[in-house]
């Protein structure tokens, strides 16, 4: 990792705000769309560039802000890798957040988030936290292939459990959904239904399928050539240099996702979900003249 002095931190407006502290990631994700040469890394994508400044530029930027709003992190690269162990500047941004009373929505691949569980308590006591896990595959083996440097679902599910007892929200990301990798209805049904029996509040899909941009493409494709030796071959003929690469099953897992979150009283379209982990909540109003 390098150390660089940010000159901002926070990036929208009042309705989406979010930040991130590091950029680049060492999780190894094979499909990661953030390798894409659109974000114009100038440094190798494991080579994590750290915001070493960001708790001051948060709590600057925090404090001139007459508006509460929530703030949203991990989009990009994510809080809790294994830099943050001993850097720790996740959780420093977190008491921030918490001190100026406004609320987090923030998300992860890593059970590392559980260190910081009594700060997410107190925030969503005080206003909201939303707590996203991004779950792919219920199968090990196969996750140890596509998320290789990261705790696997069942891991994240027992986060998401945990999450649960205190009373926290959570979101789950299911995607990418990889075209013959892991795109079963066993696969979705057995995640579904681990969703289900921890009360997740809403998962987001965009439709069962893969982006790939030039950048990740080529390390995508390396992965495969690695842990699926002629699948590489299958893509191309089959999506040629295509942005998007929906499963040819999406539409039958479609229609099993949207049937069992309706069933179970979770939310499944993405708008409602973002919509939800955007709403900052009123909780203390003030009292009327007329109450006195």
């Amino acid at each position: 990792m390098h150390f660089v002095d940010a000159k901002g931190i926070l990036t929208g407006n009042n309705g989406q705000v979010g930040m991130n502290i590091y950029r680049g990631c060492t999780h190894g994700c094979i499909y990661c769309d953030s390798r894409s040469k659109c974000y114009q890394f100038t440094h190798e994508f494991e080579d994590i560039e750290v915001k070493q400044n960001a708790p001051e530029l948060l709590e600057r930027a925090l404090k001139s802000k007459r508006k509460k709003c929530m703030i949203g992190t991990g989009a990009m690269s994510d809080p809790y890798m294994h830099c943050e162990e001993q850097l720790g500047l996740t959780k420093r941004c977190l008491e921030i957040i918490y001190q100026y009373g406004f609320g987090l929505a923030i998300q992860t691949k890593s059970d590392r988030i559980l260190r910081d569980i009594d700060l997410l308590d107190d925030i969503n006591k005080a206003t909201k936290c939303v707590v996203q896990m991004t779950l792919t595959t219920y199968d090990d083996e196969l996750c140890k292939k596509i998320e290789p440097n990261v705790c696997n679902t069942k891991r994240r599910i027992e986060v998401l459990a945990k999450m649960q007892e205190r009373g926290i929200p959570t979101i789950v990301w299911l995607c990418p959904i990889l075209p013959y990798i892991n795109d079963t209805e066993e696969n979705i049904r057995s995640i579904l239904e681990e969703c289900a029996r921890v009360g997740v509040k809403g998962i987001i899909d965009f439709g069962m399928g893969l982006t790939l941009r030039e950048g990740d493409r080529e390390y995508y494709y390396a992965a495969l050539d690695k842990h699926f030796p002629g699948l590489k071959h299958k893509y191309i003929n089959e999506y040629g240099n295509a942005y998007e690469l929906p499963s040819p099953r999406a539409k039958e897992l479609m229609a099993l996702f949207h049937g069992f979150c309706n069933e179970h009283g979770m939310m499944s379209k993405p708008d409602d979900c973002f919509k939800y982990m955007s709403e900052y909540p009123e909780k203390y109003q003030q009292m009327s003249l007329f109450d006195i």
